[in-house]
């Protein structure tokens, strides 16, 4: 992901005054997610953007270790949580490839908006499955424009060198899918909200 921290630093800003684009989904998104933690749980949210998703989820698990490879976006979750008294969450600047955790470790990953704009999904998401206890959740929201949107490859790179655009995969929700599962993931939930975006819990074996 080297480079891809300063288009996100330069919209940071921007970004965290940027409204949910579907409320409604992103609510049930929450709602779902929740019916997996248990309040002594440990959380780890990678790609946690200004921080939002974490503060929504702290009242439900023990602590939520959340990171950005943007520092501008990391600054603004630290603000935010302090405004709202949260203090159980815990926010640090790092990328996917930098995370120093213990294999087995935590009971949930959340990747939110993360997997399409990683180098290589497949050592993501197996690093993913060495971190979590057996029985732990990973939770995905991930933009598949391999489905109805393949013009993108063409367009992706330009935007990239322009600065308009950070980088991004494509790949089809089935490639997605068995992504997870050959890592060793079982999916229990998958939902399609919108054309492009595919909502996945997926576990791992106790």
């Amino acid at each position: 992901m080297a480079g891809s921290h300063r288009f996100w630093d330069r919209i940071a800003e921007r970004y965290a005054k940027k409204p949910v684009g579907d409320e409604a989904a992103y609510q049930r998104k929450l709602a779902v997610t929740r019916e997996h933690f248990r309040p002594d749980m440990t959380v780890l949210e990678i790609g946690c953007g200004t921080g939002s998703t974490a503060i929504a989820h702290a009242p439900y698990v023990a602590r939520i270790r959340a990171t950005d490879i943007s520092k501008n976006m990391i600054e603004i979750a630290t603000r935010k949580a302090a405004a709202a008294g949260v203090k159980n969450v815990t926010f640090e600047c790092c990328s996917v490839e930098e995370l120093d955790v213990a294999r087995e470790s935590v009971d949930a990953v959340l990747a939110l908006s993360l997997l399409h704009l990683l180098e290589d999904k497949e050592a993501a998401i197996a690093r993913i499955h060495d971190m979590l206890r057996p029985g732990g959740v990973f939770v995905s929201n991930t933009v598949c424009l391999g489905d109805n949107m393949r013009w993108f490859r063409f367009v992706g790179p330009l935007g990239r060198w322009l600065g308009v655009f950070p980088l991004v995969r494509i790949f089809t929700r089935q490639e997605l899918e068995q992504s997870l599962t050959g890592a060793g993931f079982e999916i229990e939930h998958a939902w399609q909200p919108h054309k492009q975006v595919v909502f996945i819990i997926a576990s791992k074996a106790r």
